[in-house]
This record gives structure tokens, sequence and C-alpha cells, in this order.
């Protein structure tokens, strides 16, 4: 995977500069890392997050906390991992669509500094690492992980022909809220699916705010989403979708039986998301990123809860 020129090794994605990869990766690594988006990560922790409630609230169920500190490793690491090789299959199929957008044209392959046979490999690279931490989980949970692959396939091609993209990324990205549930108890209840019903709901929202960086140049080359769909009622729906999260949740939290430190890392959890909504301004590209990026401290006060609960159960 080398031999791409120092000047192309060395471009800066448009809307993600000054970062660790600019600044400190060796050359030659640099539209690598960009590839599967090391240099923003933020991606990566969102995906996390449903992992990691998923892995706390099933230890509180379980009564046992001695799996949590390596299912949340794993998790940690998988999220990266495949978040990463997600990435790099989304930019492999939206190459030519990414070189008509202001935002993603600087990416690595409309750049020109990896080929797209060459971020294939990488990603199948990607792909061998995360099949290995997926293997330390017993087979149920393999299982599970592997069948996530196909909705991630299928994403990519969503935005050409549906508004509703941002529910086939919440497949994808609210999976781990099955995972800790398959490799806690080897199978999955209801518990499971309410939680990752409601996960569903915050990634759409949260992926709607996040469109609307790109709504003028998507509606210009013909790419739909939930932003164009919204438009100026972006914050009614949200209104509906957090609010459903929230609520989805909270039943999942009610199924499981969770004590009142749960339900105050979900109250703190559904504020977040109220400050939000009324900070929101879709004309505001920063402030749409910026309000994008702080739904992983929304979803680490809800795992704050969720461990809290996990420990006071164990002790009681």
């Amino acid at each position: 995977m080398s031999g791409i020129p120092a000047s192309g090794a060395a471009g800066r994605v448009a809307d993600s500069t000054g970062n660790w990869v600019d600044n400190h990766a060796p050359l030659w690594t640099r539209p690598y890392l960009r590839l599967a988006r090391f240099d923003r990560p933020i991606g990566s922790w969102l995906l996390l997050m449903p992992c990691l409630w998923s892995a706390a609230l099933a230890a509180g169920m379980a009564h046992d906390l001695s799996r949590l500190p390596l299912f949340c490793a794993l998790f940690f690491i998988g999220s990266f991992v495949m978040r990463g090789a997600g990435c790099t299959w989304n930019d492999i199929t939206d190459r030519d669509l990414d070189d008509k957008v202001e935002r993603t044209r600087s990416r690595p392959i409309p750049a020109g500094q990896v080929t797209a046979k060459q971020a294939a490999v990488f990603m199948v690279l990607l792909c061998l690492t995360g099949l290995i931490v997926l293997l330390q989980f017993n087979s149920f949970a393999i299982a599970t992980g592997i069948a996530s692959l196909i909705i991630v396939a299928a994403y990519p091609f969503m935005k050409r022909i549906t508004y509703w993209p941002q529910f086939v990324l919440g497949l994808a990205f609210s999976w781990g809220a099955l995972m800790g549930f398959a490799g806690t108890f080897e199978r999955l209840d209801l518990v499971a699916f309410v939680l990752y019903a409601g996960s569903i709901a915050w990634v759409i929202g949260y992926d709607t705010v996040y469109a609307h960086q790109d709504a003028e140049d998507d509606l210009m080359v013909g790419i739909k989403s939930t932003a164009l769909l919204f438009g100026e009622n972006t914050k009614l729906a949200l209104v509906l979708l957090f609010g459903l999260a929230v609520s989805l949740i909270g039943v999942a939290l009610k199924l499981a039986d969770a004590g009142w430190l749960a339900w105050v890392g979900l109250a703190a959890f559904a504020a977040h998301l109220v400050q939000q909504i009324v900070r929101l301004d879709i004309h505001d590209s920063p402030l749409c990123l910026q309000l994008f990026k702080s739904n992983r401290d929304a979803g680490l006060l809800l795992f704050g809860g969720l461990v809290a609960d996990a420990v006071s159960r164990t002790m009681a």
C-alpha cells in the first residue's frame, strides 16, 4: 500500500485539519488513516455508545461485573476498527459523488491519494482485525456481529434511493445495543430489541443534524437525506426522534428492572438532547458539527448511569 506521492499523502481533508494524523503520522500512512477516519474519531465513539449501554445494562441484569471491563475494551477496539472499515467501504462506493461535494472532494480517493483497489485491500485488513476481536466472544455473539455486515454493505447505496438513509445508518450504528446481551446471555430478549430501537431513533436524530452541513451540495448532486426531507421542520423532527429514543430506552430500563441510578443517567442523556434541539441552527454548519459531536457526551452520561446501576445491583 505504499508508492503514494508525498504530496498526495500529505493532502489534508477539508473538514478535518490540524489533527494528529496531519501533524504526526508517517506520511505514507496518512491517506489510510484518513480513510478509516482515525483523524476524526467521533463516529467511532458514536458507534461504541450502544455497545457500552448494552454491556452495562446486561451486566446489571446478570448481577455480574466480571466480564464488563473486557467487553468494553473489545467493543472499543472493534468500534474503531469496524467504523474504519465501514467508512472505507463508503468512500469506495461514493468516490464519484464525493468528487462533487465541497466538503468531501479532498478525501483520499477522490483526491487521488489512494486508488479504490488500495482502499479495498486496506478495508479487508480492517475487517480481519475486527474478526479477531469478534472471535473473543461466544458463538451466538459472533453470529450476531457478522449479521450486521449486511446492513453495513447496503448503507452507502441508500442515499441514492431514499430520503431515509439515516434509518439504515441507525440500523448499523445501533447494532452494538444487541451485542452486549448476546455476549452476556447468548440470546436476545425483548429488552435488547427495545434498546436497539431507541438507539436507532437517536442515530437518525444526530445524523440528521450532521447531514445539514451538506444539504445544499446534496440537493445539487441528487443525494437524499433526512436533512433535506425535514428541512425547516428539523427541530420538530428532532423532538419526535429524540423523544422516541428516550422513551424506548426508558422502556428498556423498565424491562431490565434497572435502579434509580440508571434513570439518573437517562435523565442526563435526555437533558443533553433537549439542549441540542434548543441550540440548533440548521444554517450554521460549524454549530451542526459541534452538536453532532456532542452526542458522544450524551451517550457517556447514559453509560455512566448504567454502570453505576450495575455496580449497585451487584453489591446488593
